[in-house]
């Protein structure tokens, strides 16, 4: 009988690999950009029944930068991302890969690598998230937890790069938005899974406040487990009535048999 791989590690890729890597930046053009976003689109709608997103009317305000912070769980999280960047909020994406050096052609997506062998290799990445945060046709999308952990990992803790990039950012631009997401992957009623995406309050940052690193760290972590926890509880008790709905397929055809069976009145059965 074959043993389980491992799925969680607590020690991350480049680390395990140790080997020197060269930062790589990210390297877009329309061409590409146009090819990713119906590469990942289709591969949304291929394998889910819907995609559904609330709270996203209030996250971007002009002429200030912002961040998008969520946890991490599963190989689809970086697909849901770019789609929140490119089809509801209608800006490149940027995102940290640890994983680029193997799929160098994300690069043309918006992935930058990050190599965390040594704090003076991941301080490239996190020096360029700030360059790329303060172009304002970008939008940063962040894991801060910086590892990949289970479906509601609790606590959640972060890594100091999210609260570092904030700080830096907004030196240059006086202000800065910060959004927490929780992403759900769940079924409901179809035979499909669903994307369920919900923004949570955002935490704002001056450039006349002054606030420690790790507290600021702490305020990250608690606004990221409220909305992932309210999401939670939300789903819990079928409470989905005021999602948007970027997408939502037709019913397969055996489905759309059972829809019709469902609506057949049924003689009473006669008791014997």
């Amino acid at each position: 009988m074959s043993k389980e791989e491992k799925l969680y590690s607590d020690v991350p890729p480049t680390k395990l690999r140790n080997k020197e890597e060269k930062f790589k930046p990210a390297d877009t053009s329309r061409f590409w950009l146009t090819i990713a976003s119906l590469f990942f689109f289709n591969m949304l709608q291929n394998r889910f029944y819907a995609f559904r997103y609330k709270g996203a009317e209030n996250v971007i305000e002009k002429g200030v930068p912002t961040i998008l912070y969520a946890p991490h769980c599963n190989w689809w999280d970086g697909i849901v991302f770019y789609n929140i960047a490119h089809r509801i909020f209608h800006k490149e994406i940027r995102i940290m890969i640890e994983e680029l050096n193997r799929f160098p052609i994300l690069r043309h997506g918006g992935g930058y690598s990050v190599n965390k062998k040594s704090p003076q290799s991941a301080m490239k990445a996190l020096q360029y998230s700030v360059d790329c945060v303060c172009d304002l046709k970008n939008i940063l999308c962040i894991f801060p937890q910086g590892i990949i952990r289970p479906p509601h990992f609790r606590p959640i803790e972060f890594q100091t790069g999210l609260a570092y990039i904030a700080q830096k950012a907004v030196k240059k631009m006086g202000k800065i938005n910060m959004v927490p997401l929780s992403i759900e992957y769940c079924f409901l009623r179809d035979n499909r899974p669903e994307v369920l995406v919900e923004f949570g309050k955002k935490v704002t940052i001056n450039a006349n406040e002054s606030i420690d690193r790790k507290e600021l760290t702490h305020i990250l972590e608690n606004a990221m487990t409220n909305v992932c926890d309210k999401q939670h509880e939300e789903i819990s008790h079928g409470e989905i009535e005021d999602y948007n709905i970027l997408f939502k397929q037709h019913l397969k055809w055996y489905r759309r048999i059972e829809q019709r069976l469902k609506r057949i009145d049924l003689p009473p059965v006669a008791d014997v």
